[in-house]
């Protein structure tokens, strides 16, 4: 089968590391058409503009799927991160990030596998904020209905369709009782939906002081935005790091999948980079477009190349260029 799908470089090493990401995902013998579109940073300066042009949107509707390298969000009022923008702007409600320990990377765990689940749509960040008074800003966290009940059901779904035993809802409804109250209980009612399913709370401190303790305990983690934004992060840092770890972004009628980490521009068009989280994101991708067998075969050929450890970057302890490793990749699929 043909597929299309739009591709977003973005800044510093996400256009090297999309390249060999590119070079690995055709490697797997899947037919993808690529479309080159552009965001970030380095649009809004090539450009003086939008840092998310609606061409760039249209593509993605066009194709209905998207890869995309790291975007650089600046900390500058009036200025929304372009993240966030294409989350809203695609109805991407569901953001997915599985955390798995992997062969050869340094951890303190060697068993952690869950995956967390973090509404993409609303909660603080929303970004409704205002000045009260010179000294005083107040910003609203909005919880709805609608779309607590649409990621419970989209966590379950996930917890059923990959064999997962245990989803955990994480608050702080012991006091924020109506926002995060309102959220637990649209938890517990697609909850009852999937009865072979265990159901848990933690609240979020508490939560982070397990996940830290004891991560295997976790399977699939269910929570709000910002709670999610913290926590997947959290998880990431107990299997490697952010370059170790893939990233979705789904709608019901569209999906980005990503790199999670930063863009590194103190090492940007060194060639160094690690290609893998968005590598690894394509995967998720593959999966996502019905061809399992060739994610399979590139989740085999990268823990491979990860347990043998000779052709790995330098934040993974090796020497390799952001090339070598894809062409490591690469050779092991060629052998699958």
């Amino acid at each position: 089968m043909q597929h299309t799908v739009a591709l977003i470089p973005g800044d510093g090493i996400g256009p090297e590391a999309a390249e060999q990401a590119v070079r690995i995902l055709n490697a797997t013998g899947v037919s993808i058409e690529w479309e080159t579109v552009e965001a970030g940073h380095g649009v809004s300066l090539k450009y003086g503009g939008d840092p998310l042009p609606e061409s760039t949107l249209a593509a993605i509707r066009r194709h209905r799927v998207a890869l995309k390298g790291p975007l650089t969000t600046e900390v500058v009022v009036g200025r929304p991160s372009v993240n966030v923008a294409l989350r809203k702007g695609l109805d991407l409600y569901a953001c997915v990030r599985p955390i798995k320990t992997l062969p050869g990377v340094a951890s303190r765990y060697t068993d952690v596998d869950m995956v967390v689940i973090r509404e993409n749509t609303e909660d603080l960040y929303c970004g409704i904020e205002h000045l009260v008074i010179p000294g005083v800003v107040e910003t609203l966290k909005l919880i709805t209905e609608k779309a607590s009940l649409r990621i419970a059901q989209y966590a379950f779904d996930l917890a059923r369709r990959e064999r997962r035993n245990k989803v955990t809802a994480i608050h702080k409804a012991n006091i924020m009782k109506l926002s995060d109250g309102l959220f637990l209980e649209c938890c517990r009612r697609v909850a009852r939906e999937y009865p072979e399913i265990a159901y848990a709370e933690l609240i979020v401190d508490n939560a982070c002081m397990q996940l830290v303790r004891d991560p295997s305990r976790f399977d699939v983690l269910l929570m709000a935005n910002l709670y999610g934004d913290i926590i997947s992060d959290l998880g990431a840092g107990l299997v490697g790091g952010l370059g170790v770890v893939p990233g979705a972004n789904i709608g019901e009628e569209y999906a980005v999948f990503e790199a999670v980490h930063g863009s590194a521009p103190d090492i940007a068009g060194k060639g160094i980079a690690n290609p893998l989280a968005i590598t690894m994101s394509g995967g998720m991708m593959l999966k996502h477009l019905g061809e399992e067998k060739a994610a399979q075969a590139l989740d085999e050929a990268i823990q491979a190349v990860l347990k043998q450890g000779r052709t790995v970057t330098r934040d993974l302890g090796g020497t390799a260029t952001t090339r070598e490793m894809a062409d490591a990749i690469m050779d092991h699929l060629a052998g699958i």
